[in-house]
């Protein structure tokens, strides 16, 4: 999401005439787009933060922005008084705030000013920046916010409530993305599969997909995150029946015990899982599946954390995110729950289920090698190209051939827990 919110403030920008800069120190305007989802992820932004005041101090004529879930939706005023010398404050996926200051301070022409405030406002169509370089793959929001509040997730506090986006303006975008070159577009939302909940009147996710699945151009389309309450059949059928439409699901857990799942406000149960599971792979057959689970919530028992473990040794996904549990003041969880699992426990217990996965993707990787699959390369990495399988595997392949938004197949001749290395089918 928030890739997706800073390729539009950098067109915004370029609009205005500004060009890309990977270093802060030469910069004009410097924009830190934010993530809070965990304690780690804020403290960072706080560092990064802080270390742009010398900048301003050399020079006062740079604008910083700070945009994103760390600014949230409501009141900017502590963070104002935290770091007076931040000019622009902008909620997650709002670029408007910086380019109505910009035009504003630089007194833009009226066709500039409009022109600026169309791509900042997503009215017309979705331009990549320059600095994406023939980008290969896009990212489109759908559904802005979150209502669903777990006990532990901040989002809905700084994104704000489910909003489903217009679908006129989603096809309009995924168009002018394929006229750019895009081959893959991902579909984003906090609960994806809830496009639409708040809009009677607008089609469902599967029938985004359907509709997106004819347009000349893209070759690829995913989605994410989904959510087990609302995995339905209409979707996987979609995905089992359009073959743009990639085999690969994320669909997080959180937790294998029910007592925690309950304590999360999740709204399943670990069985609930482990059947969704497996009418996915019964419905989409070599689907693959990515999930998060969250470590040392409140109260996790040893026992409790030992039921996860064997769920995740049974399903043998795809892949898992792992985070360990960190308060996040205003959540319910923060409020009501002691946060009384020692970090050292949280560590050791993470620590655990990454070895696990690890040895679980070793094996699932090793049924490719040999096997030929379709990949689609979106970038060179040293002297190898990089791309993903229909089930998002990354596959690097070594050659001096532009392979940039080709899709090939690829023989397998070498496999890892991380990634796989192939060859071009001649």
């Amino acid at each position: 999401m928030n890739v997706a919110d800073s390729e539009r403030v950098s067109s915004a920008l370029e609009h205005l005439g500004y060009t890309h800069t990977s270093n802060a120190e030469d910069a004009d305007v410097i924009v830190l787009n934010t993530c809070v989802v965990r304690q780690s992820a804020e403290d960072k932004a706080y560092g990064r933060l802080t270390s742009l005041l010398p900048i301003k101090r050399d020079r006062p004529e740079v604008v910083i922005n700070l945009m994103g879930c760390l600014v949230g939706i409501k009141d900017h005023q502590p963070l104002r008084q935290r770091f007076p010398y931040v000019d622009v404050f902008s909620p997650p996926s709002d670029p408007a705030p910086l380019v109505e200051y910009l035009i504003q301070r630089d007194a833009r022409s009226a066709e500039e000013a409009e022109t600026a405030r169309r791509f900042a406002l997503m009215d017309g169509d979705l331009v990549l920046p320059r600095s994406s370089g023939g980008q290969v793959a896009g990212w489109i929001p759908v559904v802005y916010g979150c209502s669903h509040a777990c006990a532990y997730c901040i989002i809905p506090y700084r994104r704000g409530v489910e909003v489903s986006r217009p679908p006129e303006e989603i096809y309009r975008e995924a168009r002018s993305l394929a006229a750019q070159g895009v081959k893959e577009i991902t579909l984003l939302g906090q609960i994806v599969d809830r496009y639409g909940k708040d809009q009677p009147a607008y089609p469902t996710l599967a029938g985004l997909l359907r509709e997106l699945s004819g347009i000349e151009g893209i070759e690829r389309l995913r989605f994410l995150t989904s959510h087990p309450n609302w995995m339905t059949d209409e979707l996987l059928e979609c995905v089992a029946e359009l073959p743009k439409v990639m085999p690969h699901i994320e669909v997080p857990n959180q937790s294998g015990d029910d007592d925690v799942l309950q304590a999360m406000k999740r709204g399943y149960t670990a069985e609930d899982y482990r059947r969704l599971v497996q009418k996915i792979r019964d419905r989409i057959p070599g689907v693959s599946i990515a999930t998060d689970i969250i470590v040392g919530f409140p109260g996790e028992t040893e026992a409790q954390f030992q039921n996860t473990y064997d769920l995740l040794a049974e399903l043998k996904l795809d892949v898992v995110h792992l985070a360990r549990y960190s308060p996040r003041a205003g959540t319910l969880s923060a409020r009501s729950l002691e946060d009384n699992v020692p970090e050292t426990e949280k560590w050791r217990r993470f620590r655990a289920l990454e070895l696990l996965q690890e040895a679980i993707v070793r094996e699932i990787h090793a049924t490719y090698l040999h096997t030929t699959v379709e990949v689609l390369f979106e970038d060179k990495v040293k002297k190898r190209w990089r791309g993903r399988t229909p089930t998002n595997k990354l596959v690097f392949v070594e050659t001096e051939t532009n392979l940039r938004g080709m899709v090939l197949p690829v023989k397998i001749i070498r496999t890892g827990p991380w990634s796989m290395l192939g060859e071009l089918v001649s």
